[in-house]
């Protein structure tokens, strides 16, 4: 099996949410030019964006994401709950969320349907739901009495429907059932996702237009929110909020194999084989070990009920400056509710 080979089956086994992440496995077998993907980064203030683009399907098959637009911020110093640091990433967002919608062809009279998906009862994923508390909702008005709706606002509709455990219906299906009654033009999907790396858990934001799986970071397989589906353009915003136990003890081998590097370069005698294996092959071994165990957790920080909070109020503050012209993108914190 060639290099090339074994690095996509390395993408099937080991399911990323985040297409950044998904481009750094990558880039292990590929180097830093992916057939058919293509990658732009800035960063000002502490934000930093990776905008990819998966342009063919030689380049989804080395990434092992759907062919699409993705957008990545993240941003470190979220972890200090910086009042002013969220603000500039509300704007940060808006503005980026505002190109992406022009990117993808979406014209600014859109209606628009957000979908907060994930279980309200549960912290980690309750991003959704809390993200469309404070999405400011206008579809009742133009319904009701459009004459009085003042220039600049579109009609926007939001709704949490639950998770599958709790109201026995698949979250597509509630969703389908949504859009075919509201006919909007575009839904915007909402989600928790995992990630393989600690340091990205609550201070990552990623945008991208190939849709959402519900439950799909936890390795649920649910029927998708895509427009395959629903039969409009469908904008997934996911946070990640949760990471594997895997992940944690493997990050924790590499900073500990690193700071020995650092000492001397015998470090085959310290480690044995473990010296010897790439990231992932050592990931495949923890994961073989905790598995059967049932030790595989999923871990969120013990400060999750502030960082959602914060998290959702951002993307919430960003969609509604994005989505209604008349709400100033300098001053989007006073449009919460």
């Amino acid at each position: 099996m060639n290099n090339k080979a074994s690095g996509q089956d390395k993408l099937e086994e080991i399911r990323l949410d985040l297409a950044l992440e998904a481009r750094e496995l990558a880039s292990q077998t590929y180097g830093d030019q992916i057939p058919g993907v293509t990658m732009e980064q800035s960063e000002q203030d502490g934000i930093r964006m990776s905008r990819i683009d998966v342009e063919s399907d030689e380049g989804a098959r080395a990434m092992g994401k759907l062919k699409g637009h993705y957008i990545t911020i993240e941003v470190p110093g979220l972890r200090n709950k910086d009042s002013d640091l969220q603000d500039r990433v509300a704007k940060a967002f808006a503005k980026e969320f505002e190109r992406f919608l022009e990117k993808v062809n979406i014209p600014k009279d859109a209606k628009v349907l957000v979908i907060g998906l994930g279980n309200w009862n549960v912290t980690p994923d309750a991003l959704g739901p809390i993200v469309v508390e404070n999405v400011m909702v206008t579809r009742h008005y133009f319904e009701l009495m459009p004459d009085q709706v003042s220039p600049g606002y579109r009609q926007v509709s939001a709704i949490a429907p639950g998770v599958l455990g709790t109201t026995g219906i698949e979250t597509s299906e509630v969703v389908q059932g949504v859009v075919e009654k509201s006919r909007p033009d575009l839904v915007i999907a909402v989600d928790a996702l995992a990630s393989k790396a600690i340091d990205r858990v609550n201070t990552t934001i990623q945008i991208a237009d190939t849709g959402i799986h519900p439950g799909s970071g936890i390795g649920n397989k649910r029927k998708g929110v895509t427009q395959e589906i629903l039969g409009v353009p469908v904008i997934a915003i996911g946070v990640p909020t949760v990471v594997y136990a895997s992940t944690i003890v493997n990050n924790s081998i590499e900073m500990v194999m690193q700071h020995f590097r650092q000492q001397t370069s015998n470090t085959e005698y310290i480690f044995g084989a473990l010296d010897k294996m790439n990231e992932q092959e050592r990931l495949a071994m923890v994961r073989e070990v905790l598995n059967p165990l049932g030790h595989d957790l999923l871990v969120t920080p013990k400060e999750i009920d502030q960082f959602i909070e914060d998290i959702a109020n951002i993307i919430a503050n960003g969609l509604n400056a994005s989505l209604h012209e008349a709400v100033d993108v300098d001053n989007v914190a006073a449009y919460t509710h």
